[in-house]
């Protein structure tokens, strides 16, 4: 699965050059607030490998209930590749997407 281009930002991490992407529309789940955000990493070669999906701990910043969030900035998404990479997560090897879920303290909207 290779991540699109169009949307997706770059970071470099120990030396390795990463994409990652928000969805730009919520599911209907994160729109409510139900579940958390999530977004997608992939490291920048011609061999598409295995993609990181991370759960964050806050909801989508497009939800439809107002709830405010922090940015998801370049150096939350380099923290999660590192503790993604120290869990087995190899971004060369072609496979099932790696989850990595960062939602502990999550609270759900009711």
């Amino acid at each position: 699965m290779a991540l699109n281009k169009k949307g997706s930002r770059r970071t470099a991490v120990d030396g390795i050059e990463y994409r990652w992407r928000i969805r730009r529309k919520p599911s209907y789940m994160q729109g409510l607030c139900w579940t958390p955000m999530t977004y997608a990493v992939e490291a920048v070669s011609s061999q598409p490998g295995t993609p990181l999906i991370i759960t964050s701990g806050q909801a989508h910043p497009s939800n439809w209930v107002g709830v405010e969030t922090e940015p998801i900035r370049p150096a939350h998404v380099a923290i999660s590749i590192r503790e993604a990479r120290e869990q087995g997560w190899d971004p060369a090897w072609a496979g099932s997407p790696f989850q990595l879920d960062r939602s502990a303290g999550f609270i759900a909207q009711p």
